[in-house]
């Protein structure tokens, strides 16, 4: 199996004693040191107007994790194509590609915090024309080094060259969330790679991941398991209390998101907070990431509240189980 971390920084806003930048140095020796215990990859999120500093330039702190790093995979999990400028995000994945070596992986989406849209004073019903519109230009811009011009609903480009090319041509692989049987259906139309949310349920990974091999094989295409990753929140714990207080504190981040997203179909549950972790001794943790495994799973997107305590312990006492 492949490892990754998925997740976000944190800079603190407060008083002018406060250091803003601390959760975001700790984030970047964070990942310099999980490439040495092995991990693949880091995804990050991008979120705006949360209060608590979460991550919402995800390619300016990729680029500086990636001048630390020589292998580390940087993906991003997801930009939210709706929000910005085709153009300028198309050049800004390109100039990270080159500098890491071609280390990208860029992962877009549609959005699903309302808080966002109202902030942007964008309707969350442009969300999917506006995540076509912004995906055609940007692969136009990847792929043509001839000027182009582009008259669509929401971007307006005449007789423009995107520059620098990537390292990796025509662009960086693409990853795309899904969180529908619709969107799995999209994702595989598109002929990218798959991003499945932590908050997903067993059922609803195993159910995606046969869908999108179905679509994919019935296109004439090879599917790839590793064409997949799943993300899940990741806590090794050793007793009853630490276990429950892990999972009182992803109840607390959940019920947080909630207030942000709105989503109609929120269910507060312990079932529902359980159904995405990975928490307790590392050999429980092994079983379940056995059955993840029996399922299709082969990439896993570690979340990590537990820091990069949780990622040693991890990568010392579950990943050698999964080698081979």
């Amino acid at each position: 199996m492949r490892f990754g971390m998925f997740g976000s920084a944190q800079a603190k806003r407060g008083s002018p004693d406060d250091d803003s930048g601390a959760g975001f140095r700790e984030f970047v020796e964070r990942n310099v040191e999980a490439e040495t215990l092995g991990y693949h990859s880091t995804f990050l999120v991008e979120h705006h107007f949360t209060g608590f500093g979460q991550v919402s330039a995800s390619l300016n702190l990729l680029t500086w994790i990636g001048s630390k790093t020589r292998t580390l995979r940087l993906g991003t999990a997801v930009i939210v194509l709706p929000w910005h400028n085709p153009v300028l995000l198309a050049e800004q994945i390109a100039t990270l590609d080159l500098l890491s070596d071609g280390r990208v992986d860029a992962g877009i989406g549609k959005g699903y915090r309302l808080r966002e849209f109202d902030g942007f004073c964008i309707s969350p019903k442009e969300a999917d024309a506006r995540f076509d519109e912004c995906l055609e230009v940007m692969t136009k811009a990847w792929k043509l080094d001839s000027p182009w011009s582009h008259q669509g609903a929401y971007w307006k480009f005449d007789e423009v060259v995107v520059e620098p090319p990537s390292a990796q041509r025509p662009h960086p692989p693409l990853w795309m969330g899904a969180g529908s049987p619709s969107s799995v259906k999209q994702v595989a139309a598109l002929g990218f790679n798959m991003l499945l949310g932590q908050f997903d349920s067993f059922e609803e990974i195993t159910n995606s991941i046969a869908l999108f091999k179905s679509e994919v094989e019935s296109s004439g295409r090879t599917f790839d398991p590793m064409s997949v990753a799943v993300a899940r929140s990741v806590n090794v714990v050793d007793s009853a209390p630490e276990y429950e207080h892990a999972l009182e504190t992803r109840m607390a981040a959940r019920r947080r998101t909630q207030t942000l997203a709105s989503r109609p179909n929120f269910q507060d549950t312990r079932e529902a907070a359980e159904a995405g972790t990975l928490y307790g001794p590392a050999s429980e943790i092994s079983e379940k990431l056995q059955g993840l495994r029996d399922s299709g799973v082969e990439y896993v997107l570690l979340n990590s509240p537990g820091g990069i305590s949780t990622l040693r312990r991890f990568a010392k006492e579950v990943m050698p189980g999964f080698a081979s």
